[in-house]
């Protein structure tokens, strides 16, 4: 279920990337092409055949994780600029571009740095299970360093939560208000995340499953509202034809 899972977000994630390549070369909307493009190799170095290739090319001391750690910290920066000036969220873009925002970006970049160093990390595995594994010391570290991951996409999407559910609760178009809820949701998930070191490994598969709950919602969320713009486009130039 969970291989499933994987593969499907990515391939989501994949062909929103690539519906985006031509906007993109007109110039259009760059920002959110990079964004589906950035979640697109985060989501493929989430998956254990892809990162072991990937990581054992880099030298098999799992430096492919601390990519992928700055690979999300990108895209959910990308991402955050792009939903508050999309929303005009004001509030939401001093907070992701203030000095709170940046303090916060330089403490988790800061953290897992300095915890990446301090483990282990010898013997590509996804997830970092084997170092998890090697003993108690790498097991804690390993757990403080996925918290240091979570800290700064928690941060970017509690600041556009109030934007979104302002939306939601706004007279703008169906679509807009069912993409605003989507990204809501997204919000909410990559926020539990921080709760991840409190669940039992009996119930390891809610860590897997707010995971890529977040993702599918940030996906298919920001394209409910890129298509609810194509939409009224098309709307508006029928209406010009006819009344031309």
């Amino acid at each position: 279920m969970i291989a499933i899972l994987q593969w499907s977000t990515l391939a989501v994630c994949a062909l929103a990337a690539i519906a985006r390549v031509p906007s993109a070369l007109r110039g259009e909307n760059r920002s959110l092409f990079f964004v589906y493009l950035f979640l697109t190799v985060a989501i493929l170095l989430s998956i254990d055949a892809p990162y072991v290739a990937i990581d054992q090319a880099l030298g098999g001391l799992n430096l492919a994780n601390l990519v992928l750690r700055f690979i999300i910290f990108g895209a959910i920066f990308a991402l955050g600029l792009r939903i508050a000036r999309g929303f005009g969220a004001d509030d939401a873009l001093r907070l992701l571009t203030g000095p709170v925002g940046v303090a916060v970006a330089a403490l988790a970049s800061v953290a897992v740095m300095v915890v990446f160093l301090m483990m282990d990390t010898a013997g590509s595995s996804a997830g970092l299970i084997a170092v998890h594994a090697k003993d108690a010391r790498n097991a804690l570290l390993v757990e403080y360093y996925g918290a240091a991951g979570r800290l700064y996409p928690a941060y970017v999407m509690l600041a556009l939560l109030p934007a979104m559910l302002r939306t939601v609760g706004s007279r703008l178009p169906g679509l807009v208000r069912v993409g605003a809820a989507l990204l809501a949701v997204g919000s909410v998930a990559i926020t539990l995340s921080l709760l991840f070191p409190v669940i039992p490994e009996s119930l390891a598969y809610l860590r897997f499953l707010i995971n890529y709950t977040a993702i599918l919602c940030l996906i298919v969320g920001l394209a409910t509202i890129w298509l609810s713009k194509a939409v009224a486009k098309r709307t508006q130039e029928m209406q010009t034809n006819v009344t031309g």
